[in-house]
């Protein structure tokens, strides 16, 4: 008699599983030169760092003496604030039964570490967003706008135009930052933005546009061009607006309008050197994993952790203009 499909099930395995797993998707992280390291502070829990401003300049007159001006002191603080942790195990009975257990745990080791990256990512980014600038306020430097709702004069789409980064341009120049090492931290929809302008072939200061129709901006979430002056990055971990904000800027020919709850930032720093970031940070901690044995449930446990703090170190290289999250034109 001849073996059938209706005759052998047993040797029927309707469902396989396969070797292949599947994970998610690993985000590029920002490099660490996007601020200060102060890590060099190995006790107490806030460090202090002193500032000095300008001089004063007066007219000298014949025959009368000078004011004495005492130059402008002051200080910023660093705080180690964030401390965060992962604890997961492996019991004996799944590494006897299981398949694929070895790969699961690197993979889980794997996820760990990223989730720790992406956390430090974010921390940073709400940092340069909300806790430098003064909120609901244009924050002048020499004059100049730092905070500012994306559009143009008049705008009310809240979507960002080449203006927007010549303008900052324009308060980083007024306040005396250097022109090498500036940056800009966009969501991607700006990029998508920048690319579908229907005037960008007509850029004609600005000679890095060109290619950009044929390669894109984004490529490992760093624009492959320079616009106006400011390398681009992208990133998917800016800290969506958790309440209005009212910033009005229209004596400067750029929007009177509220970023929104949602609204994404688009942050504007320099990186040049320590000096120059606007933001510190430091590690008490760096992410770390412990593995240890527990004897009662027959389960290897592992756990990691770290600790470290943002702060801002100075607001004359920050800036921040506010977008709509999904918004094109």
């Amino acid at each position: 008699m001849t073996q059938l499909t209706s005759n052998t099930t047993a040797f029927i395995e309707a469902e396989q599983y396969s070797d292949i797993l599947i994970t998610n998707l690993q985000p590029i992280m920002l490099p660490e030169i996007f601020w200060r390291d102060v890590s060099d502070f190995g006790h107490g829990d806030t460090l202090h760092i002193k500032t000095i401003g300008d001089v004063i300049i007066q007219e000298v007159s014949e025959d009368t003496p000078l004011v004495s001006n005492p130059i402008d002191t002051g200080e910023v603080t660093l705080t180690i604030t964030d401390h965060v942790g992962a604890k997961w195990g492996i019991s004996d009975v799944l590494r006897e039964d299981g398949n694929q257990v070895a790969a699961l745990m690197g993979e889980h080791a794997m996820a760990a570490t990223r989730a720790f990256a992406q956390n430090h990512e974010s921390r940073f980014l709400a940092v340069a967003a909300n806790s430098v600038h003064t909120l609901a306020n244009v924050n002048l430097v020499n004059g100049m706008p730092h905070r500012w709702v994306a559009g143009g004069a008049a705008a009310t789409n809240r979507v960002m135009t080449l203006e927007d980064f010549a303008v900052m341009g324009l308060s980083f120049d007024v306040a005396d930052v250097p022109a090498e090492g500036r940056v800009a931290i966009v969501p991607p929809v700006v990029a998508t933005t920048i690319e579908t302008l229907t005037n960008l072939v007509n850029v004609s200061n600005n000679p890095m546009f060109q290619g950009i129709v044929e390669t894109g901006f984004a490529r490992n979430h760093r624009f492959v061009k320079n616009v106006y002056g400011w390398d681009v990055w992208t990133s998917n971990r800016l800290p969506a607006k958790t309440a209005t904000e009212a910033l009005d800027a229209s004596a400067y020919a750029l929007a009177n309008d509220t970023a929104e709850i949602g609204d994404l930032p688009c942050i504007f720093m320099n990186i040049a050197d320590d000096n120059s970031k606007p933001i510190m940070h430091a590690w008490r901690v760096r992410p770390t994993v412990k593995g240890w044995r527990d004897d009662d449930l027959f389960t290897d446990r592992f756990q990691s952790r770290s600790r470290f703090g943002f702060a801002g170190q100075r607001s004359d290289t920050l800036g921040v203009v506010w977008v709509h999250p999904t918004n094109r034109a």
